[in-house]
């Protein structure tokens, strides 16, 4: 009898453990607007890459974003927004930092100096994100778009959502002009320092603004004429924040250099052609409309990330190879 309560106790933590090792790996994000989850009712087109990063794993992985507009390494902390990341962690997760954008500015509950109080920031975002048995990985900030030599005065990313369309022109050259200066150097530094995978997001989205140049790396922002869109019907011109195209065109290339800095992470990156879902997180928000868009006579690789749909109406010769996330339902 005690055989076979014994060999029933050591089954059961067999399935305990089988199951343990197949929980999914947490991405946890920390960051600011370029990052952050959006508001995606009412057709609002803004999206933080970060938004849009789960459509590029697999099941596999879990994206838990915490980034937040307007927030520097010094207000995550400050407004206890780190201490909540950090009760969360599990061994094996990830925590993907990305500051710069808000520690530049001057106000005091978000400024902080390169070299010293940010450099002390990510330190602190490493270290005890290592000391819950997680992994860190460093990013510097994605670029501005700014193709002018002298660009304007900003002392708040927040307040270019209050910059509608004016069709005036300006003077912008060729030449993609970097606004982070030594911010750029902080996270890099304190990779090498604390042996952290860095991405370098800034170099990858710099390569992407220039070749786009400065009328087409328009479309990668929320720069929108009056009436283009419902949401904003006096459009808006603002060069830090993404669009929804951009802000998946921008996650594509990231997740490709994450894969070669975290090697570990490259079996569970994938690729779409389009992705649906009904939280902000596709290009797509209405799974007929992307069937209806896709190009005929060519596959289509088509994610179902999140909802509940209805089997959608095929064209013939569309030919359409569905991946249902589990987190996702296509009923027929």
């Amino acid at each position: 009898m005690k055989k076979i309560v014994y060999s029933w106790a050591l089954l059961t933590l067999c399935v305990i453990l089988l199951g343990a090792s197949r929980r999914p790996i947490t991405i946890f994000m920390i960051g600011d607007s370029t990052m952050a989850n959006k508001p995606y009712d009412g057709d609002k087109q803004e999206r933080g890459w970060g938004m849009v990063l789960q459509g590029f794993f697999t099941d596999d992985i879990v994206v838990d974003n915490h980034a937040v507009n307007g927030r520097s390494s010094k207000s995550f902390i400050d407004e206890g927004r780190w201490q909540v990341v950090l009760d969360k962690i599990q061994p094996g997760d990830y925590v993907f930092i990305q500051f710069g954008h808000n520690d530049e500015k001057p106000k005091e509950d978000r400024h902080t100096d390169p070299g010293t109080t940010f450099d002390a920031n990510l330190t602190k975002f490493v270290n005890e994100t290592r000391q819950k048995g997680g992994i860190p990985v460093l990013f510097n900030s994605v670029v501005r778009r700014n193709f002018m030599k002298n660009a304007p005065e900003n002392d708040d990313d927040e307040k270019l959502r209050d910059k509608v369309f004016s069709g005036e022109k300006m003077e912008e050259g060729d030449v993609l002009v970097d606004t982070h200066g030594a911010y750029l150097l902080s996270p890099r530094n304190v990779a090498e320092a604390t042996h952290t995978a860095f991405v370098d997001a800034n170099r990858v989205t710099h390569q992407l603004e220039q070749s786009l140049g400065p009328e087409k790396s328009k479309r990668l922002h929320m720069w929108f004429r009056p009436g283009e869109t419902p949401s904003l019907p006096k459009g808006r011109e603002d060069n830090t924040h993404y669009s929804i195209y951009g802000a998946h065109v921008v996650a594509g290339l990231l997740v490709d250099e994450i894969a070669k800095q975290v090697p570990a992470l490259k079996k569970y990156v994938r690729h779409y052609d389009y992705i649906v879902a009904d939280n902000g997180q596709g290009n797509y928000m209405d799974l007929q409309k992307a069937v209806d868009e896709a190009p005929m006579g060519k596959k289509t690789k088509l994610r179902v990330l999140h909802g509940d749909w209805s089997y959608p109406v095929i064209p013939q010769g569309k030919k359409i190879k569905w991946v249902v996330s589990s987190n996702a339902r296509l009923r027929k």
